[in-house]
């Protein structure tokens, strides 16, 4: 046994990769899946979608690596957070669509709650704040909406679970409903200090607590698939949240290092240790990873839309065909002008948390079109992640790693949008040579609980640069454009 399989399940596709004893990737699959928008700010997925692609995919590069379903040791999980399901603890019969991580629809039950006096208590047990974006008011839309889900629940038989849960419910044929701690620490529903789910935080919402799964280690037994999926049983030894995978996977293991991960949204973690720190600028405290029932914990900022306005030059504005054609675009685009686009389609994230705030754009002109367009794109990216970093350095105020960036995600292969990102924050920025950081995660947990894969040490060691962008723009520069970048936002928020 000498492969590992990882599943990554994400916002617009699920993907299987296949690594081989030294964690090179030996093949790839990946099916793109419908996105469901019924109402403004709402954003839903089929479960069925979720199920069918990630089985779909991995059988497929297990057919396209040329392999034996007997040479896979294990499989590692990771998905996207925050994504919401509720299905029948017998049939596995979801009771409604996905509710996903980007749906705002629970901002007024999150408004009352604050008003309420209830913030400050989730926040300390949880190290979140009160925003849709979490699972906990999800479930509870779910169980107030849905008819007769509230009174199903309570009769024990409605189960909750985040993409991960569900797809291990699935792949066991419904033997195991766990999650590990780092998507429990999305829920709102965790406590991540004691380790344990929160039963005032439940009472709060009216969730009953049966339908909670267990909590496991990031690098833990998850029990085994349906011979009938792959062929044979196949454990899975490791899940992580998807930027929880991609912390572990660009080897961020001391306190202080910072990676950031461009998907289809952004999202920057640094590593605090043991010990989990309160932001006092409305960033996130949560769990990078479990191991051996430690946590260990990291600041996280999250921003909603990243490679998404990529998708929205593409699908919405239809000025691109392909996201790579987005750089020679950005190269052409009129110096002259500052367009600034502030891409809150679905709120704003970290560290403004405007749940009700929408996408504007800034500076345009006569001569504005879509070479303007895609580099006012790629720069709304370097300027979030910015906002981000400042507001981490404010609250972590030990070393930094040096102050570089380890980046990651669809996104970082454009070398334009990485050299922006290092001008703008005037620090270098690291690229890896793999940049399937997320999947190497999952595979690295999943490897090393099986015993085929190094420990911390050894993986960190194998950690290989690509390329670093240094900063080369001038001060005076950077600094005007920022401040143009705060003046928008400013604007935006009060629109």
């Amino acid at each position: 046994m000498t492969h590992i399989l990882a599943i990554d399940q994400g916002t617009t596709s699920s993907r299987a990769i296949l690594f081989d004893r030294e964690m090179r990737i030996r093949a790839t699959a990946q099916e793109e899946f419908e996105q469901h928008f019924p109402a403004s700010g709402w954003v839903e997925h089929d479960p069925a979608d979720l199920w069918a692609t990630t089985a779909g995919t991995c059988r497929e590069v297990i057919e396209r690596a040329g392999i034996r379903t007997a040479d896979i040791a294990a499989i590692g999980i990771t998905n996207q957070r925050e994504t919401t399901l509720v299905w029948d603890r017998e049939t596995g019969e979801p009771v409604h669509r996905a509710v996903v991580w980007q749906d705002r629809r629970t901002a007024d039950t999150c408004e009352r709650l604050r008003e309420a006096g209830h913030e400050e208590m989730i926040s300390a047990r949880t190290g979140l704040l009160l925003d849709p974006y979490f699972s906990g008011t999800k479930l509870a839309w779910i169980l107030d909406n849905v008819d007769g889900a509230r009174a199903r629940a309570e009769k024990g038989e409605l189960l909750f679970g985040t993409v991960d849960c569900y797809l291990i419910w699935k792949l066991t044929g419904g033997e195991v409903h766990a999650t590990d701690a780092t998507n429990a620490a999305r829920t709102l529903l965790y406590d991540i200090r004691k380790g344990r789910w929160s039963q005032s935080i439940c009472d709060l919402l009216d969730i009953p607590a049966d339908m909670l799964p267990e909590v496991r280690d990031s690098a833990d037994d998850f029990g085994k698939t349906r011979a009938d999926l792959f062929g044979r049983e196949i454990p899975i030894l490791g899940v992580a949240g998807d930027q929880q995978a991609a912390t572990v996977g660009q080897a961020c293991f001391s306190p202080g290092m910072l990676k950031s991960t461009y998907g289809t949204g952004c999202f920057a973690l640094m590593n605090t240790g043991d010990e989990p720190v309160t932001s006092k600028n409305r960033l996130l405290t949560t769990i990078a990873y479990q191991l051996d029932g430690k946590p260990t914990y990291a600041l996280e900022g999250s921003i909603f839309i990243a490679g998404a306005v990529v998708q929205w030059l593409r699908d919405g504005l239809k000025i691109i065909r392909e996201a790579s054609e987005t750089q020679p675009l950005a190269e052409r685009a009129d110096e002259g002008q500052n367009v600034v686009l502030v891409p809150a389609f679905t709120g704003l994230g970290a560290p403004y948390w405007k749940a009700d705030c929408r996408g504007a754009i800034y500076g345009l002109s006569r001569n504005s079109g879509p070479a303007e367009f895609a580099r006012a794109a790629l720069e709304s990216v370097g300027y979030q992640t910015r906002d981000l970093l400042e507001a981490m350095a404010a609250d972590w105020t030990e070393d930094r790693a040096g102050e570089v960036l380890r980046v990651d995600g669809g996104m970082s292969a454009s070398d334009w949008a990485m050299q922006f990102l290092a001008d703008i924050l005037d620090a270098p920025v690291d690229r890896p040579k793999v940049l399937e950081t997320t999947a190497l995660g999952a595979a690295w947990l999943a490897g090393m609980k099986a015993g085929i894969y190094p420990d911390q040490e050894g993986f960190a060691r194998e950690w290989a640069l690509d390329r670093r962008f240094e900063p080369r723009m001038e001060a005076e520069t950077r600094n005007a454009k920022y401040e143009s970048w705060k003046r928008a936002v400013a604007a935006t928020m009060t629109v």
